[in-house]
């Protein structure tokens, strides 16, 4: 699609930084398309999230909850080393956006409704493979990503097409219904929003931030006139 530029990203990596900002002051698009949600660009902005009470736990699970707590101290701790923020990208492109008046488009679906959906579809046999996993990644780390064929892992950088092809495909094999609920669904979602983008605003350039595990998903989807969204879910 001749309007729309997509850019993959890493959500801690300085290359991700650095590449979001020069292209959107070489590129000056009309819209910046984010992964984000209104509740993630409010957390953002602000530097910090809504307390969830008890009916928002009960409403997204407490799978999903847990989920969501782990996974923000780890991007936080993984951060921490390589000096970047999590999320610095997409703050940048924000305050770009903001300076120069640019449109910004929110293209991922709700985040509550994601975690509903990992609440109700994460198995046990997924649990005992993450208990697996996290115990090697603590104990056994050299050698769980040797058999990744890892040799030398730069969190600054964002990770080569082939090594995201890589940990997609272990996703999908160990962790199914999570690969169905954090990457095929959100990637629906998102490429149906940046289907309606480009077709309400055909003459404008587009430029598109995402996470560089969802890129090649939903380049696919778009090149696809024929594809449709197929997940549309609601919280309640």
């Amino acid at each position: 699609m001749k309007n729309l530029t997509i850019i993959g990203t890493s959500h801690i990596a300085k290359q991700s930084l650095d590449e979001v900002t020069s292209t959107i002051e070489r590129e000056k698009p009309d819209i910046i398309a984010i992964e984000l949600d209104r509740r993630r660009l409010f957390a953002l902005k602000t530097n910090k999230k809504r307390k969830l009470t008890f009916r928002d736990i009960r409403s997204i699970g407490i799978k999903g909850f847990l989920f969501n707590v782990i996974g923000a101290y780890i991007e936080k701790k993984l951060g921490k080393i390589v000096g970047v923020k999590p999320g610095s990208e997409m703050i940048s492109a924000i305050k770009l956006a903001e300076k120069n008046k640019i449109k910004l488009a929110l293209i991922d679906q709700d985040i509550a409704i994601t975690l509903k959906r990992f609440s109700k579809t994460f198995t046990w046999k997924e649990k005992f493979n993450l208990a697996r996993d996290l115990f090697r990644a603590v104990f056994f780390r050299k050698r769980e990503l040797k058999r990744l064929g890892i040799t030398d892992l730069d969190l600054s950088k964002v990770p080569s097409k082939k090594l995201i092809k890589k940990l997609l495909e272990r996703v999908k094999t160990d962790y199914p219904n999570i690969y169905k609920v954090l990457i095929e669904e959100r990637n629906h979602v998102m490429a149906n929003n940046l289907r309606k983008l480009i077709s309400q605003h055909p003459d404008k350039r587009i430029l598109a931030i995402i996470g560089a595990g969802h890129k090649e998903g939903i380049e696919e989807l778009l090149n696809n006139p024929d594809e449709q969204i197929t997940y549309s879910f609601s919280v309640g």
